[in-house]
């Protein structure tokens, strides 16, 4: 399943470094061929931001970002 997250303002960058740095698994943002970690502020912003990013969390539960 692809899950993607918009994160085009300061503010919702900062709330899903905060919720991914939560959580114990493995979390990463996809964006062309560029692979960052989610709990990493600059390397979402090394990212295109303008349009969604696809997200990837090891065990599966997306619950938790679904703000996003």
């Amino acid at each position: 399943m692809r899950y993607y997250v918009n994160l085009s303002k300061f503010e919702s960058v900062k709330r899903f470094v905060e919720v991914s740095s939560n959580k114990s698994c493995v979390c990463v943002l996809k964006s062309g061929r560029f692979i960052v970690d989610a709990k990493s502020i600059l390397g979402i912003f090394s990212l295109d931001l303008s349009r969604p990013i696809e997200l990837e969390v090891e065990d599966g539960d997306y619950a938790a970002f679904d703000a996003f």
